[in-house]
């Protein structure tokens, strides 16, 4: 019986014993096992374990370092400070699953791939934007700029083909049936001036115009000192008639005159050049016979050409009459030559799709010959004091054009915008939907644009469905 009480006594000593240096380990900065917390050198003072989660997916938290299972970036530690309140204190939004972002659900379970869904907690980013951590950013090589006032200047390179001036382009026909019996000019692409002998024709008619106005002459001359004023008017009539007669089938004055003067009615009559220029088209040759209308020679006149220049359709708001184009040649290493714009075309050719502007020069040297072509650079008239982000900062997928706004603190937000002209510079006009100052995504925003419509696809599978009176649907929503 003593025994067995000293034995008690014994067990409650080492008890107490074992008690007291429980309580001084643990009062004086010993280890506390457990799941959560490590106990720090200093009393009261604990950190949290670390954890890993996507920039791109927030929602997806490991306790190990790794890649999402989701886009496959690398995991990014969860410092201590940021939006890490542990999920219990936060509000579940929805449940998704970590290898099918579209398998959403309003509570926890399994995916049709049997992975445990993945909660998503409210807080973060506002809808539509998009929220990343910053030292993923910096791995991305995310870049923004200013929305800025500038002024965009442009200058057009095109090609240009020298052509006629349309208007100095003549043709020389014959007004009666004859037959060709000399061809004074014989070659195509020979000069020939105003006045010049293009031909000698022989014709009935011709003849026997010559016989009339000789007829008529001598009747004029017999009636002039009639006593009858009427009688002497009827035969200066009869003359005139039969002068332009000759006039309308081309036989010139002088050769009247000639007509008068020698009393001899001539076989063949010469044609003369009407025009000056360079023979473009020959249609005749000595011999033949020719018809009433029917084209014997085509004349240009060099001395003024025209340049047509290639526009394409989005150059085409930066191009005007007025402005000013250099034409340069490819053979000649000098200064080209400087004209205006004097007509834009009001259709567009469906081969190469581009309109044309017409710039007129002087050709005096005829270094200018049609069918050349050049190379053509417009001044296009500056657009000033436009608001203007740079060109890759703008996102177009069908009808919409996106630019994406850096907010700070890693987070981005997509706005629709209305853009007009680019310029040399690589800057482009914004008409409408941002305003000066804010800072626009330069680089890397497809990775921002794939996040914000996965979210936005998200909210819309979430969102209540509207009954049939309130159904609406927007065609320009859904492409």
């Amino acid at each position: 019986m003593s025994i067995s009480t000293k034995s008690r006594r014994m067990l409650l000593i080492f008890g107490l014993i074992a008690a007291m240096v429980v309580g001084y380990f643990a009062g004086s900065g010993g280890l506390h096992i457990g799941h959560e917390h490590v106990v720090t050198g200093e009393p009261g003072q604990t950190e949290a374990k670390m954890q890993y989660t996507c920039s791109m997916h927030p929602f997806i938290i490991r306790d190990e370092p790794g890649l999402c299972p989701i886009c496959g970036m690398q995991l990014t530690p969860i410092r201590s400070g940021e939006a890490t309140a542990p999920p219990a204190e936060r509000r579940v939004k929805y449940w998704v699953s970590p290898m099918d972002p579209t398998y959403v659900r309003d509570a926890p379970g399994k995916d049709n791939m049997d992975h445990d869904l993945v909660a998503v907690y409210e807080g973060g980013a506002a809808p539509g934007q998009v929220r990343i951590d910053p030292v993923t950013v910096q791995n991305m090589g995310l870049r923004t700029a200013p929305v800025e006032r500038r002024d965009l200047n442009r200058t057009i390179r095109t090609v240009g083909l020298v052509d006629y001036e349309e208007p100095r382009q003549y043709v020389v026909n014959s007004k009666i049936d004859g037959w060709v019996e000399r061809l004074y000019v014989n070659e195509t692409g020979q000069s020939v001036k105003k006045g010049q002998p293009l031909l000698d024709i022989y014709s009935p008619e011709l003849v026997a115009a010559q016989q009339e106005y000789l007829l008529a002459l001598r009747n004029r001359d017999r009636l002039v000192h009639s006593p009858f004023p009427e009688i002497a008017a009827g035969g200066e009539r009869l003359l005139e008639a039969s002068r332009t007669r000759l006039k309308y089938w081309d036989i010139s004055a002088s050769q009247v005159a000639e007509l008068e003067k020698s009393g001899q009615v001539h076989k063949s009559l010469t044609l003369y050049s009407p025009y000056s220029g360079v023979v473009t088209k020959k249609d005749v040759v000595a011999g033949m016979r020719v018809m009433s209308g029917a084209d014997l020679l085509q004349i240009s006149d060099l001395s003024r050409v025209w340049v047509h220049a290639d526009i394409f359709e989005f150059e085409m708001p930066w191009v005007r009459t007025g402005l000013s184009a250099t034409v340069e040649l490819p053979f000649t290493a000098g200064p080209g030559r400087v004209g205006k714009i004097t007509y834009l075309y009001p259709y567009v050719i469906g081969e190469s799709r581009t309109t044309q502007a017409r710039i007129e020069f002087e050709n005096p040297g005829l270094e200018l010959r049609p069918g050349m072509y050049t190379n053509v650079l417009i001044e296009a008239q500056t657009v000033s004091d436009v608001l203007a982000v740079p060109v890759n900062a703008v996102l177009r997928s069908g009808r919409r054009q996106t630019v994406f706004v850096a907010l700070g603190e890693g987070r981005f937000e997509p706005k629709t915008v209305t853009t007009g002209v680019s310029d040399d510079e690589g800057f482009i006009q914004v008409l409408s939907g941002l305003r000066l100052g804010e800072q626009v995504v330069i680089s890397a925003q497809f990775m921002l644009d794939s996040e914000s419509r996965l979210q936005e696809a998200i909210e819309k599978m979430l969102a209540p469905t509207p009954t049939a009176g309130e159904a609406e649907i927007d065609l320009e929503t859904l492409f």
